[in-house]
């Protein structure tokens, strides 16, 4: 498999530190409001890199952090007349109802920042021991012209990041670039104790904390939205090679802007979308079906146009496994001529899909690649009698495709579909019968549960409307 890295800005084929297990780091949201679909794609993204590595064999150790502590969160919690805890525990939990919702693989550890500060106070310590960081009033912070190597993610000259720096108003820090790693407390907010008083950590720490203790000082795979790359990312590979001696991460991985009506999403043009809202009205699959249907890497544009062609995808994807369903229930016991050639194209998608998800996780051509198996179904399945080994194969391959990409989760239960074909049997039975009203009857039951009938030559069919 081969990853475009941010840090290199190159596809570079995925070795991992041990051939056994990936480690990857996810910057998780900071939790004060309801998520956008901003935060969303990252989500599914990043799912659909671990759900792939993970088919292809690797043992994947996934770390996603709560950002639990904040400034906004602060400021929430005085808007609102409450604790900070409160604000978070809150949208931690509207998180996972999101989070769910879009079929998120949920991390192997989701820590909290607030859960951590024993090891945030340990790498601020050795910054400090280090002369990598200093005390100025009751803020610590990090000495950024000391890192040499400053600014080789986002590819940026230092006296190009120096000129855009300012100190803001009551900041006492050396230079403009350097930047917070524990603020020091101001009447009525949170605080926690520390060798340099009472305060809270700053942003950018936590994650270089959180991943030292679960992942390790050296990490494969970190990742996260382009608007990350600088400062975020690039402040935690300073402190955290600083602190550590070490290379951070080794591949960096960062997913495009979201644009709303080809207009880029931003909160000061009041034109972002909570995933909350979109999914109320077209459910949350098609969300999900957005956000990975074109490569990551690039911009995704939302509109109520894309959605309903993405809620339309979706259907066809759930119509053709609902007839493989159908089709090796009906299939006849003897394999007929040809059929080896079937097994051969249906491996060739997967042969495709792979390709594909294999040159820097191209879940675009991935889904193209399972379109193609659809229509292949629809041509060589659906349209005429094959021996059920060929639908189970087909099926089967559908099923993997489907789940490394994380869709097709709502389908309806065996039971449901089981009654649905009881009602088919009994029309079927009443139109032999010539029970003309009894026909009619079940018919109409069946359209008012949104079912619509095919005959096929194997047999009815039908589909969810």
């Amino acid at each position: 498999m081969k990853i475009y890295n941010t840090m290199t800005r190159q596809k570079e084929e995925f070795v991992p530190q041990d051939k056994n297990e990936v480690k990857i780091y996810a910057c998780g949201p900071t939790v004060y409001n309801y998520i956008h679909i901003g935060n969303a794609r990252p989500l599914c993204v990043f799912d659909v890199l671990r759900r792939y590595l993970e088919y292809r064999g690797y043992n994947v150790r996934f770390v996603q952090n709560f950002t639990d502590i904040d400034d906004k969160i602060i400021k929430r919690a005085n808007e609102e007349g409450v604790q900070f805890s409160d604000i978070s525990e809150k949208y931690i939990k509207e998180f996972w109802t999101d989070a769910d919702g879009l079929n998120f693989k949920r991390a192997t550890v989701h820590p909290r920042a607030t859960e951590n500060i024993d090891e945030i106070i340990s790498i601020i310590s050795t910054l400090m021991e280090k002369s990598y960081a200093y005390q100025a009033g009751d803020d610590v912070y990090f000495r950024t012209l000391k890192f040499k190597e400053y600014g080789k993610l986002s590819h940026q000259p230092i006296e190009d990041l120096e000129s855009g720096a300012r100190i803001a108003v009551g900041e006492v820090k050396e230079d403009p670039l350097d930047f917070a790693l524990w603020k020091g407390a101001k009447p009525g907010e949170p605080y926690w104790d520390s060798p340099w008083g009472k305060g809270r950590p700053g942003w950018h720490i936590e994650c270089s904390a959180m991943n030292r203790k679960y992942l390790g000082k050296t990490i494969d795979i970190h990742c996260g939205g382009k608007d990350l790359v600088f400062p975020h990312h690039e402040n935690e590979i300073a402190q955290s090679e600083c602190a550590n001696g070490c290379t951070f991460s080794r591949y960096w991985m960062h997913n495009g802007y979201i644009n709303v009506d080809n207009v880029k999403m931003s909160k000061s043009l009041g034109n972002f979308k909570t995933v909350r809202e979109i999914a109320n009205a077209y459910g949350y699959e098609v969300i999900r079906y957005f956000l990975i249907s074109a490569h990551y890497r690039s911009p995704i544009n939302y509109s109520i146009d894309i959605i309903e062609q993405c809620k339309s995808a979706l259907e066809r994807l759930y119509t053709c496994r609902e007839s493989l369903d159908f089709a090796i229930r009906n299939a006849a016991g003897e394999a007929s001529e040809g059929e080896d050639a079937l097994l051969k194209l249906f491996e060739s998608r997967k042969a495709e899909f792979i390709e594909a998800m294999d040159d820097d996780l191209n879940t675009a051509d991935g889904i193209a690649a399972l379109f193609e198996l659809v229509k292949d179904v629809n041509t060589h399945i659906i349209s005429k009698p094959v021996s059920k080994a060929v639908c189970e194969k087909a099926a089967q391959i559908f099923d993997e495709l489907c789940s490394v990409l994380g869709l097709l989760y709502n389908r309806k239960s065996n039971d449901i579909d089981e009654d649905i074909e009881r009602l088919i049997e009994q029309r079927q039975q009443a139109r032999a019968d010539k029970n003309w009203a009894e026909a009619d009857r079940i018919r109409d039951e069946l359209k008012e549960r949104g079912i619509i009938l095919k005959d096929t030559p194997q047999g009815v069919t039908w589909s969810r409307a």
